[in-house]
């Protein structure tokens, strides 16, 4: 069922009846990035017709009310197209598939459809013979409820094999409902947090891991419920402990030959990959609004805290915004450490693809690596070494963006227009709140 489907809607339904599905879940992810979905019932279906407010994009993550002066309201709709090379039957849901949808209008791709944006950065790559491949790698929190309160569901701490015996039912059964949908789990291990897990799951193309994002998402989240546990993947649940970041790691190719790496060069890296992580650099600040999407992100992002405070790059070094990892042939790949699981993939991982593409075309000349914690260095020294500072906030990262003329060209007027009214109105909301009343609203919405 997760291969080739047929041909028409009414073969596939027919299949999916035959199959035992009741409902087939329509999936799409907004601009708050929560994972929405519309049910079909199947044995009534002859095809997928699902429509939607286009309103419904215009939704902050505190509550389901359409943010004004988004540009959109009640007024006109969506049609929410199946792609049905994401159909998926659901381990953790007996009898359900889901299917992830693209947002149209009149036929064409809808000017706010988050999918379509990435479409559109691979299509550019893809103007320049080249394409990424790409994972993101998720740390997320189990917990249990107690008292009317979130608490982890272990006290164990980094790598710890007490918290691998307590979770195996757990992650065995995540393991196989991942791979019964077509992901690849690589590696697992418990994270420093109490209850704090990482499983990192195979490379795709672009477009294949942003789907797979969601389905890792949902998949964790389901499975942890069928155990009597909450999954969560708020970055900061817990003041004194680690926070959750999904880092993006990416390569660059041009068709089957990986151009991230020069053996030969100081840095390791390609000149490609050079002016690529250049861009990404250079538009950090930025692009922070799309990566580290929410105003509890930024309770995560400090420096000394492992998760890239300051607009670095560097092999081994865990404070640098960009880790690039190396072999004998030189780098293979690198990852943006300053994104984590309250972004949209869509729209993150094609920002990121246009601030690269940005320093391709001007060449952009990648600064020098920072070996050294930056938070450890002088002024002066940061200022040496071209070494600022990241947003402490939301507030700060949305105010980047809205002076970033690169990313709002590449978003789409329309589209940058509702999703900065949707953060603003985020930022506006929450940013007087505690940590606790934060988890309270956001830890199951994330």
């Amino acid at each position: 069922m997760n291969g080739s489907p047929p041909s028409t809607d009414a073969a596939l339904l027919s299949k999916l009846d035959a199959a035992g599905v009741r409902y087939l879940r329509v999936l799409w992810c907004d601009n708050a990035n929560i994972i929405r979905a519309r049910s079909v019932r199947i044995r009534l279906q002859g095809s997928v017709s699902v429509s939607i407010s286009q309103g419904q994009l215009a939704l902050p993550v505190m509550t389901d009310s359409v943010v004004a002066g988004s540009g959109l309201g009640p007024v006109g709709e969506a049609e929410l197209v199946p792609d049905w090379n994401t159909l998926r039957l659901l381990p953790y849901a007996a009898n359900e598939a889901a299917v992830i949808g693209d947002l149209r209008e009149n036929g064409q791709a809808w000017a706010h459809c988050p999918r379509a944006f990435l479409k559109a950065q691979i299509e550019r790559l893809a103007a320049l013979g080249l394409r990424v491949q790409s994972a993101f790698e998720n740390e997320f929190y189990l917990l249990r409820r107690a008292d009317g309160e979130l608490i982890p569901a272990d006290m164990s701490v980094y790598a710890a094999t007490s918290s691998m015996n307590q979770h195996r039912a757990f992650i065995h059964a995540l393991t196989t409902a991942l791979e019964a949908q077509g992901l690849e789990p690589e590696t697992y291990y418990p994270e420093s947090g109490p209850g704090q897990q990482e499983l990192a799951v195979r490379y795709g193309s672009a477009l294949e891991s942003a789907d797979h994002q969601i389905i890792f998402r949902e998949t964790v989240r389901g499975t942890a419920q069928e155990h009597g546990l909450i999954a969560s993947f708020l970055p900061k649940l817990f003041e004194h402990s680690a926070g959750s970041g999904c880092h993006i790691n990416l390569s660059l190719w041009r068709g089957d030959e990986n151009m991230t790496g020069d053996a030969g060069h100081p840095t390791g890296l390609s000149t490609l990959a050079q002016h690529f992580i250049a861009g990404v650099l250079h538009h950090l600040p930025a692009l922070c609004a799309l990566s580290i999407p929410s105003h509890n992100s930024y309770r995560r992002i400090r420096p000394h805290a492992w998760a890239g405070a300051y607009c670095t790059w560097g092999y081994a070094n865990r404070e640098a915004a960009v880790r690039v990892s190396r072999s004998g042939n030189g780098a293979t790949r690198f990852e943006l450490k300053t994104a984590d699981a309250s972004a949209n993939p869509y729209l993150a991982l094609g920002a990121v693809i246009a601030a690269g593409l940005d320093g391709v075309t001007h060449a952009r000349t990648l600064p020098a690596e920072v070996t050294s914690d930056p938070g450890h260095l002088s002024d002066a020294e940061r200022s040496a070494l071209h070494v600022r500072a990241l947003p402490t906030s939301l507030g700060e990262a949305i105010s980047a963006l809205e002076h970033d003329d690169v990313l709002l060209s590449a978003l789409g007027s329309e589209r940058a227009h509702t999703y900065l009214a949707v953060r603003r109105a985020e930022w506006e909301a929450l940013r007087g709140l505690s940590l606790q009343e934060e988890v309270r609203l956001l830890a199951e919405r994330y």
